[in-house]
């Protein structure tokens, strides 16, 4: 019965032992979509007071489902998202309209934050740069003298 009980054991342990050596199935991969920006970054430059603040950040839809935004926020008032609601398929491309509110003199320097339902579910976006104040214009100058006046 010793016997019969050690070899029992001795063929669980082998079985239990190859078990361990057969490979691994590896994970199915999932469809998801993945967003990529063309820039993270918009930089104003100098502009004057009350210029255009528009700016525009193109993305792709690099993944292989459909790309969903969910949320766009600014850490801003003065700075307004504008982005699309329809799911962007896998391979197109569609863009993220921002609005700076250039009646403020000083330095830009605000975030978006674009949520969506892709790998990379959250992306940072940043406008930079520098409003000034317009230079005043020139007075033109009065070139009629009593000898020019006729």
């Amino acid at each position: 019965m010793k016997k019969i009980l050690s070899i029992a054991i001795l063929m669980i342990f082998a079985l239990s032992l190859s078990a361990q050596d057969a490979p691994s199935e590896k994970p199915k991969k999932v469809k998801e979509p993945e967003i990529t920006f063309e820039t993270l970054v918009h930089d104003y430059g100098q502009i004057y007071q009350n210029d255009n603040g528009e700016c525009e950040f193109v993305f792709k839809n690099t993944g292989k489902a459909e790309l969903i935004l969910t949320n766009c926020r600014s850490s801003c008032g003065c700075t307004v998202p504008e982005w699309p609601r329809e799911p962007i398929a896998p391979g197109k491309k569609a863009s993220i309209k921002v609005k700076y509110n250039t009646g403020r003199l000083g330095i830009i320097n605000k975030s978006i934050t674009v949520e969506s339902n892709a790998t990379n579910n959250r992306v940072v976006l940043q406008i930079k740069g520098n409003v000034n104040a317009r230079p005043a214009e020139a007075a033109p100058e009065n070139s009629s003298t009593p000898l020019n006046a006729q």
